[in-house]
């Protein structure tokens, strides 16, 4: 795996580990962060031999949001260029959303602004029960614009309003309740809370979970009938492929299916 500068990306058999590395700003956002991302998200989907990334942040804190000084810098910049800036960040978030493995978000300290983006483009999000959550950018005149269409699939309209408007902090019970993560544990369990749900999800077939990634954009929002037909074609492609017949065979036949035995 490529070297990073910010970053830390290494690899334990099928499992990557990305470790933002940024721990003297609690890995604030820059443009040379994010352009490292966007890279790193790129090699992982590219890479076949890993079957989750686990996302995480070096330091106090996942991901304190936007750089003080990357911000000093826009202050300065003109309207196409705040429009290429914002269309790198939105880019980093298609990017790491579109790793077709399943993507583990590990949070603990702060995790605000485009930090709550950031874990809204990963499949599942793990908190430390100490964590703090905010997105704080109306309280600095602007708005959580390029990150929201990935925090609104975690959060209710009305939610995400109220938490856009009021700019407040919150804790990671809250996020919880809100669908903003999706399990809380204590500071002391997180990495082995991480570790199970990484366990979990080297049960699946690595391409099912890819389809599954595929499927839920495409049907989301559509009534039953409007997806039908793209449902049923999809369920008989994994069904007639060489996963969904090795799976459906290993479970008649009592014995693990090839994804497993392998690892």
């Amino acid at each position: 795996m490529a070297d990073y500068q910010h970053l830390r990306l290494t690899r334990d058999g099928s499992v990557a580990r990305l470790r933002l590395n940024r721990p003297e700003v609690h890995n604030a956002f820059d443009d040379a962060l994010v352009a490292e991302l966007t890279r790193a998200a790129g090699e992982l989907a590219r890479d076949p031999a890993v079957r989750v990334t686990v996302l995480a942040g070096e330091g106090k804190s996942f991901c304190a949001g936007a750089d003080v000084h990357w911000m000093q810098r826009m202050v300065g910049y003109t309207f196409d260029e705040n429009v290429a800036d914002s269309g790198r960040l939105g880019a980093m978030l298609r990017a790491l959303d579109a790793i077709p493995h399943p993507v583990v978000c590990r949070v603990h300290g702060a995790a605000l602004g485009g930090g709550v983006g950031l874990l809204s483009a990963c499949d599942l999000v793990v908190s430390a029960g100490d964590a703090v959550f905010g997105l704080s950018e109306v309280r600095l005149g602007i708005l959580p614009a390029v990150i929201s269409p990935f925090v609104l699939r975690r959060l209710s309209h009305a939610v995400g309003r109220a938490l856009f408007l009021t700019g407040e902090r919150f804790g990671a019970e809250r996020a919880l309740a809100i669908g903003l993560v999706d399990r809380v544990c204590p500071p002391e369990a997180l990495d082995e809370t991480v570790r199970e749900v990484v366990d979990q999800l080297l049960q699946g077939g690595p391409r099912a979970q890819a389809r599954v990634k595929d499927l839920i954009p495409r049907v989301y929002g559509r009534t039953p009938g409007e997806a039908a037909d793209l449902t049923a074609r999809t369920n008989a492609e994994a069904r007639a492929g060489d996963e969904g017949q090795d799976g459906l065979k290993a479970f008649l036949e009592k014995r693990k299916p090839s994804w497993i035995s392998k690892g």
